[in-house]
Formats: C-alpha cells, structure tokens, sequence
C-alpha cells in the first residue's frame, strides 16, 4: 500500500528531476562556471561569443518563423477538419489511419517527404517532362530552402495527426452534440457553429498540447537536420554541432546557445498566450455579431483537402521510401525504377540488427517502467481519493515544454562529472522522461472512466483492491493500456537527441542511423533504415491491435462499461 501511495511523487521525481538537474547543468557553462573545462569563475564570455556568431540572427529567426508557422498550420488543419466533418464517414476513414500515422517517425515521416518534392523527387518524376519539360533535375533549392518551409511542410504532416488525435479525445468532455444541436437550431452552418460553440471549449482542453508542439517545432534537431536549412540552421542544430566538436571549449558557448533557446520558446509561449487573449477577445465579438455562414463550404473543402493532404504526403512518402529501398536503376524523369530488387536490403539489412535490437530494448524497457509507473499513480488516484490538478498537470507537461536542446546537455555533462556510465540504461532513463507524459495521457482517460461498479460487484463477492485491480479492472482495460505502451514505444522509437547526448554517441539506435545518412547521398540505404525504423514503430500498434483480438475472442462482452 505504501508504494502506491508514493507512486505520484516518485514519477514527478522521474519527470522534473532530470530536467530540472539538465537546465542546472546548461546554465552553469553558459555562465563560464565549467570546472572541467577550466571555468571556475562567472562570466558572460560565452554568451558574449553567441552574439558574435554571425549566423545567430538568421538561426533566431528560422527557429521562431518554423515553429510558429508549423504550429499554427497544423492547429488551422486539425479546427477547419473537426469543424466541417465530426460525425463524418470522412472523419471516422482519416481517425483509422491514425495509429499508422502516428507510429511513422518525424525522421522517417522528413526522409519520405524529402524523397517526394526533391527536385528529383517522385512529385518532379511524375510531371516530367510532360508538364514542365524537365529531362534532367531542375536547379531548384526545395529540400534544406533557406526560409525553412520544407521543414515546415514535414513537421505539419507529422503534428496533424497527433492534434487530431488529441482534439477527438477531447471531444467528450465538452458534449459537442448539444452545443452543435443548439447551433444549428439557431440557424449556424456546420462549421461556423462549431468554431463559435465547440471550438473555444475543445482548445481549452488542448492548449497545453499545443504549446508542446510549438516548443517542439522550434526546438526540434532530427526534422532540422533532414529537411532544415544548414547556413545559418536552427538555433537547435548549430548547438548539438557545437557540442559535437572536438574543440571541447565551444561546449560554453553550446551552453549559451541552449539557454538562449530555452529564452526564445518561453518569450513564443508567452506570444502565443498574448494571442489567445487578443484572439479570444476578437472570437467573443465574432460570436456576437450573428452571422450565421461564413462560406462555410468552402472551409468544409479546404480542412478536408488539408487533412488528406498531411496524411497522404506521409503516406505517399512511406511508399517512395519503399520504392527506393528496392529500386534498381532509377534514372530521371522516369517515374519507376527500370528493375526492383532486394539488393539494397541485402546490403544494408545484416548492419542495422544491432541498431534494431537496442532500439527494441530501448523503447520496450522505458514503455514497461512508464506503463508500471502510470498505473500505479492512475491505481493511487483511485485507492486514496487523489485528485490532480491543473499544476499537476503542467508538471506532466514540462518535460513536452522545455526544449531537449535546453536541458539535455546540461544532463550529460552532470552524469560525465559523476562519472555515470553513459550507455544504455541512461538512455532508457532519458527516453522515460519523454515516454511517460505519452502513456499517461493516452490511458488517463479511459482508465478514469471505467465504470466503477464492476468494482462494486467484484468487491461484494469478496476480492480485494489489489485482485479486483489485477482480474477485473486490467483485463477489460487491455486496450487501452496496449495502446498507451504502443503510442510510448512509437515515442521512444523516434527520440534521436535524447540517445545521443546521453548516449554519449556510443548508443546506436535505427533513429540515429538514419539522421546520420542525411548528410549523405545514398537515397537506398536512407529509404532501408528509415523504413526499418517505421516498421518498429508500427509493431507496438499492431501488438495493441492483435493481442486483445487474440485474448479475448471468445469473450467479447469483456470490455470497460
């Protein structure tokens, strides 16, 4: 009994204490305090060669630009989708294809995308020569562009699928149904009555997820390093180069840079609050005008058009990573290789075993300790009467608001002054503190709406707490719970910084592989290893699909009431 009771503090300690002792350890070098290195005294030296660096500028900029942009079209898609199609066969098609989409990798989901608007690209080989009179590939910077729009492009096809995903689970708690039916009673269009009655109460729910994928998208590395812009790149970039060098006394600078970056996605969200404010403001007077449409077909068209789009782009690039991982000969415009073989797989396949396999034990070792510690604070709640409240639950989140790149450094260069051994149990750790906001937030609910009198009826004929946890509650739950492993598996599959600082480089998963290739040309072993990494990904959601089938069969009455 007792360590369920600590359950709650032991998982703050799990989430806060690594980001907490992170930005400690970032602060520190960023302010010349770095023994190690020789400093020993408080100096503003390294922040003073960040402002020299001639790229800041730009790099502030695109980290800024990027992630506001990202963030603001995929909540427009996600609104203008949920508006014009809730209830919809449309809406019920997209919501199945969303466990695929969401176990797709950023890095996977950048590499497909790049493979498709490259200048030689399947979109360019597609069109030619017949449309555009290219024989060779044209000379256009699309892939790495300075404005950072292709990055933007791949970071939208990936966080749509995610607020979408949030926005449908938040859908019941705010009765759209009634507020709808009241809507159209007072003559509203579908989509002007549900930005005007639905829309204001569903993003109270999700605000807090998106704020993290506005840190996210300006703090990001994998995605900046695929599809980003390399002079000047990111904020994020130009700091894990900096930490990657072997002149060890630019990790000072590397320090100030994080801080700086931490400064900027603090000084966005408040924007961004401020923009709600004014926003909400300008809403209420909106709603009060009357209007009834506000060409309501035509947003219909543009949020079902957008989703399609964001989930085919990823699609469509699963399949030109497939083509590519088994083409032959492929010379431009044609738009399909002149021979398939498994050639590539063959080749490249034998070396990714061992990236594959700690990528497995990895992602499923930091699944299980999330998942043990989410039940035991969702079991706590229950037994003790706990209720979290909203600073519960930014604490839940701050490890999804403070940019890896601000904390992550500092972490690594705590564990080295420890002398902790930076391998994979450290990595586990470190994906942990990304893996158990996921799980906690894709199982909270439905645990917490599981109908309280199957407990009843088992307590009245005799089980305990703990046996009607074990045999009643878990197994109807299954589910769920399967889904909330697969969706923390999928998360820890695609954490690429987190492996790398704290793994010290030594750690080699599918996902640092493939960000490695990026530099390179070799379009075969990038599609093979990005694909793998896909694959290992969609397993966790294929095992949550199939063992509950598999359980249950005989029994389908078993399910939460």
């Amino acid at each position: 009994m007792r360590p369920l009771r600590g359950a709650p503090l032991l998982t703050l300690l799990v989430l806060l204490g690594p980001v907490a002792a992170g930005l400690v350890g970032t602060l520190a070098p960023a302010l010349g305090l770095f023994p190690a290195l020789g400093g020993r005294a408080l100096s503003l030296a390294p922040m003073a060669a960040l402002a020299a660096w001639p790229g800041l500028p730009g790099a502030v900029m695109l980290s800024v630009g990027v992630g506001l942009a990202a963030t603001v079209a995929s909540l427009a898609i996600v609104v203008l989708f949920v508006a014009g199609w809730q209830g919809t066969r449309a809406m019920a098609g997209l919501e199945r294809a969303l466990a695929p989409l969401l176990s797709v990798p950023h890095a996977a989901a950048a590499f497909g995308l790049a493979f498709l608007i490259a200048p030689s690209g399947w979109i360019a080989r597609a069109l030619s020569p017949w449309a555009t009179g290219w024989e060779r590939p044209p000379d256009l910077l699309i892939v790495q562009d300075p404005l950072g729009l292709a990055m933007v492009a791949g970071l939208v096809v990936k966080e749509v699928p995610f607020l979408l995903l949030m926005t449908l689970a938040a859908l019941p708690q705010v009765r759209p149904a009634q507020r709808m039916g009241v809507a159209r009673a007072l003559g509203y269009g579908r989509v002007t009555g549900w930005l005007k009655a639905v829309f204001p109460a569903v993003y109270a729910q999700i605000r807090l997820l998106v704020y993290a994928v506005l840190a996210y998208s300006m703090s990001v590395v994998d995605v900046a390093i695929i599809l980003g812009p390399g002079t000047p790149p990111p904020l994020s970039v130009q700091v894990v180069r900096w930490m990657a060098d072997p002149d060890l006394t630019l990790r000072f600078q590397a320090a100030a840079g994080a801080v700086l970056q931490l400064a900027l996605v603090i000084g966005v969200l408040a924007l961004w609050r401020l923009g709600e404010a004014v926003l909400g403001g300008l809403g209420r007077i909106w709603a009060e005008g009357g209007a009834r449409r506000h060409g309501d077909g035509v947003l219909r068209a543009a949020g079902l058009g957008l989703a399609v789009l964001a989930a085919g782009a990823v699609i469509a690039g699963l399949a030109g990573l497939g083509l590519w991982s088994m083409a032959g000969l492929w010379p431009f415009p044609e738009a399909w290789p002149e021979a398939l073989s498994t050639r590539s797989w063959l080749r490249h396949g034998p070396g990714l075993l061992a990236p594959g396999l700690e990528t497995l034990w990895i992602a499923g070792a930091a699944t299980v300790l999330a998942l043990a510690l989410v039940l035991a604070c969702l079991e706590a709640e229950h037994r003790f009467g706990l209720v979290p409240g909203a600073r519960s639950l930014w604490l839940l989140y701050l490890p999804l608001l403070v940019p890896q790149v601000a904390f992550l450094p500092g972490l690594q260069g705590f564990a080295l002054m420890l002398g902790v051994d930076m391998g994979r149990g450290a990595v586990i750790l470190g994906h942990l503190v990304f893996v158990l906001p996921y799980v906690f937030l894709s199982l909270a609910a439905p645990w917490r709406a599981w109908d309280m009198r199957y407990a009843s009826v088992a307590a009245a004929l005799g089980a305990g707490r703990g046996r009607v946890f074990r045999q009643v509650r878990l197994p109807m739950l299954l589910a769920p719970v399967l889904t909330a492993a697969a969706v923390g598996f999928a998360v820890s599959v695609g954490q690429y910084l987190p492996t790398l600082l704290i793994g010290g480089g030594r750690v080699q998963t599918l996902t640092t592989e493939a960000v490695a290739l990026a530099a390179g040309g070799d379009r075969r072993a990038i599609a093979v290893t990005a694909l793998a990494q896909t694959l290992v990904g969609m397993a966790g959601f294929a095992l949550a699909l199939a063992i509950p089938r598999i359980l249950w069969a005989n029994r389908r009455g078993l399910r939460a009431g």
